[in-house]
């Protein structure tokens, strides 16, 4: 069943992440790469821009928070630090950044950083090898903010995840299903 979703990416199944994660990405670079976005919800041009210090210790350990640089963000407002979760420390441990590379995700010359569009044809590739439509690189931002909503984060915390500057623009990315409004329907009795 096809759903209207206005324009916007797919939010992804659990199911569906983890075919995505175990059989359609082959590579730790490629995992990482998109694990990122998937555990904090960023756009795919922030992931890609990460520098190594921003992920990793000098000592090459992975850090329990992840910087994303102001000037690296949408409108280039403020800076984020993100808590990493368990699952995304260990794709990060299985992707070593090259020695002396300032980028984490280094692009194909070496100069700067993997751009977002080749990322995007990466994620394509996999999307098309396991019959997933209407999804994009920006489904892990949607997917993760709303499972945040979905489970009852506060969106103002939410928003402090996403960086949104305004409430009003985080909560286009939510997602609401039928089932959702049937149970919140439920709940009116008087």
């Amino acid at each position: 069943m096809k759903v209207n979703r206005h324009g916007q990416a797919k939010i992804l199944t659990a199911e569906e992440i983890n075919r995505l994660f175990e059989v359609g990405l082959s590579r730790d670079r490629d995992r990482a790469l998109f694990s990122i976005c998937l555990f904090t919800g960023c756009r795919i041009a922030e992931s890609c821009s990460l520098l190594t210090d921003d992920v990793y210790s000098a000592g090459g350990a992975v850090r329990t928070r992840l910087t994303f640089r102001k000037s690296n963000t949408k409108g280039k407002l403020r800076t984020r630090s993100i808590p990493l979760k368990a699952e995304l420390i260990a794709r990060l441990m299985l992707h070593r950044p090259q020695a002396g590379k300032k980028f984490l995700f280094p692009g194909r010359h070496g100069r700067g950083h993997i751009h977002p569009d080749s990322a995007a044809a990466i994620l394509r590739d996999a999307f098309e090898v396991l019959g997933i439509e209407g999804a994009s690189t920006h489904s892990f931002r949607r997917t993760a903010l709303t499972r945040l909503s979905n489970e009852g984060v506060p969106l103002r915390v939410i928003q402090e995840v996403s960086g949104h500057e305004t409430l009003t623009a985080l909560q286009k990315y939510l997602e609401v299903s039928e089932q959702q409004v049937e149970d919140a329907i439920a709940h009116l009795n008087f």
